[in-house]
């Protein structure tokens, strides 16, 4: 195994314990299919993004990315 292979493989394990502690850190939404029926935006809703749930949900989709894009890397090194 080269070095490159190694040191991805270690990236990626790491990346995947991240993504874990994220996603265990959200806080459940119970809207369930309220959202889908299209229910009023409230103000809290609007200003999610400057919350820290607004940021967690930035950093799983910024982890999820990474993710995905290792998963590539490796496969194709592979």
């Amino acid at each position: 195994m080269s070095n490159l292979f190694i040191c991805l493989e270690s990236v990626y394990i790491v990346l995947c314990l991240l993504l874990i502690v994220v996603i265990i850190l959200q806080k459940k939404q119970s809207s369930g299919l309220g959202n889908l029926a299209g229910m009023r935006k409230t103000y809290w809703d609007k200003n999610k993004k400057n919350s820290a749930e607004g940021k967690l949900e930035r950093l799983t989709k910024f982890f999820a990315g990474l993710y995905f894009i290792f998963t590539v890397l490796i496969c194709c090194i592979k």
